[in-house]
Order: C-alpha cells, then structure tokens, then sequence
C-alpha cells in the first residue's frame, strides 16, 4: 500500500491564489502526510461538451510545475475520456482516490464530479466515512472578487493583466517557441520575438504591455525587461493570427528562432491602433519602450 496522504483534486488550470491555498490548506491539516494533487487533462468540458471548453492559462507540464511549487510531493494527472466521464462518483473514488490511502481530501466547496457531475463534498464525506477525513472550502476572495479560473480569463481577456496577476499571485505568463515573422521590428531597430498563440490557450487582449522576457531552459536564464505586442498587428493586413510579439529592450542581437520563451505581463500600456505610416508607427514603439522603462522601475535610455 502507499504511504498515506492527504489529497487535493481539482482542474487547478492557472493554479492561482485559490488553488494555492487549497494546497496550503491540505499541508498544514496533516503535515506529516505526503501531498498529492489529482488534476485532469484534457479540460474535462473538452470532453462533456466539445468546442465549449474554456482558453487554458497554462499547459499541462506548466501546471505539474506550479503545482510542485505549490507543495504538492506527487501530481497525479488523470485522462479524462468518455469512460471516466460515465464513472458513477463511487467508482471514481474507488479507482483514483482510494489507491492513494488519503487521510484526508481538501477540495473547494464547488468541487464537482461523477457522471453528470453529480458528486460533491457530501459525496466525499459519505464515501470517505472511516476512511479519510474531507474538508470542503470556500472559494477565495481577492479584491473583493472571487478568484477563479473563469474571472481570471475574463481579466485576460480585458488586458487587466495587473488585476490577474492579483488573483495569480504572480504575473500571468505565456510561453511559446519563437518562429519567423515577417522581420519588420529589426527593420524599424526594436527587433521581436514572435510567439504564435495556439488554439484552445489564453492570451491577454489584444493591445501593448510592458513585462518580462526569458528563455525557458536553463531555470536561471538571464531576465529581459520587454515591450510586449499581442494581437494581429492592425498597421499590416498579413498577419491572421493571434501573436505575442516581445521586444528586449537594448537588446538587438539576440538569436532566438526556435527557442522556448516565458512572457510575464506586468502591465497593459495601450491598445492596438492602425497606424497611417511607418514613421507614425516607429514614434510610437518608441515611446511604448520608454514607457515600459517607466512601469518596470528602469532608468530612462539617454
């Protein structure tokens, strides 16, 4: 048998400040237990009703990671199909839950799941009678607001990047692999960095941002300030998908093509304009960059 613990099960997609504390929770109730966190993969929407499934705010091996930093020792990820969509709640945690010897469970109060999603923490507490403890929570105010999942794609969605962050508690960061654009930045001397949004992933709104810029691989690369474009680049009619587009401010040498990036966004600057002339358009990713210096503490370029 496995050694006990206590369990925390949930999509955690962001693992924002709820999510966190659901973990934080679960450590302190049983501290001499071993953390394990269940999580699903696909978003379970994606299967009970296909092309209605939310934007995601992180992939799975991103979530695995924040999930570790959140104190889980073990991340237990599930398929989730059609077969375990049909599973009566009893026969889930009969197969998934039970084999993790749990002393306790700690989810939120609004965790569902089973067939029809029919089961919630009274159907934990029912099943888990003699077995393990369960402890339901609320969800997790900040700023007044309750921190979810949901809110923080709506606050994407607007550009409120500093009012996710809120409910994150980090920066909200998107990574890709750099691909070959059409070169105009290093045409205009603010080469970028052009990520392409993939389907079913959030990004924020269209709009510029100021932020942060790293390769993904090595964990302690250095950290660029960067002038941060997402959206279709309205000036130019040929780019038909959503792209994160990140200038390293003062640098202008950087081989990246085919690199992983992590993005964060730390603040929305502006939104998208179509601009009447290249030198119109060039003022201003000028004075975005300037501004970004300002929003990140930096000192002016002079």
């Amino acid at each position: 048998m496995k050694p006990a613990s206590v369990v925390v099960i949930g999509n955690f997609d962001g693992v924002h400040k709820g999510h966190q504390e659901v973990l934080r929770t679960a450590r302190e109730l049983e501290p001499g237990a071993r953390l394990v966190a269940v999580t699903f993969w696909p978003h379970p929407i994606s299967v009970v009703r296909p092309g209605s499934e939310p934007l995601l705010l992180c992939d799975l091996e991103e979530r695995v990671h924040l999930l570790q930093q959140a104190g889980a020792d073990v991340v237990e990820v599930i398929s989730f199909d059609r077969e375990l969509m049909a599973m009566s709640p009893e026969d889930f945690l009969t197969c998934y839950i039970r084999p993790l010897n749990p002393v306790r469970v700690v989810v939120g109060q609004n965790f569902r799941f089973g067939h029809r999603a029919s089961g919630n923490v009274d159907t934990l507490r029912a099943w888990g009678k003699g077995r393990f403890e369960v402890t339901g929570l609320e969800l997790l105010l900040t700023d007044h607001l309750e921190t979810s999942s949901t809110e923080i794609r709506g606050l994407l969605a607007e550009g409120n990047v500093a009012e996710a962050a809120h409910h994150l508690g980090r920066p909200f960061r998107f990574t890709g692999t750099v691909v070959v654009g059409h070169q105009r930045g290093r045409e205009f001397g603010f080469p970028t960095a052009n990520l392409p949004v993939p389907a079913g992933f959030a990004a924020p709104g269209a709009g510029v941002y100021a932020g942060w810029m790293r390769v993904a691989e090595p964990a302690d690369a250095p950290v660029w300030p960067a002038a941060i474009s997402v959206g279709t680049n309205p000036t130019f009619d040929d780019v038909p998908a959503v792209v994160v587009e990140g200038h390293a401010l003062d640098h202008d040498d950087l081989a990246l093509y085919g690199v992983t990036l992590h993005v964060d966004f730390v603040e929305r600057l502006r939104g998208n304009v179509r601009f009447g002339g290249i030198p119109q358009l060039i003022e201003q990713i000028g004075a975005d960059v300037e501004r970004t210096r300002e929003v990140l503490g930096l000192s002016p370029n002079r």
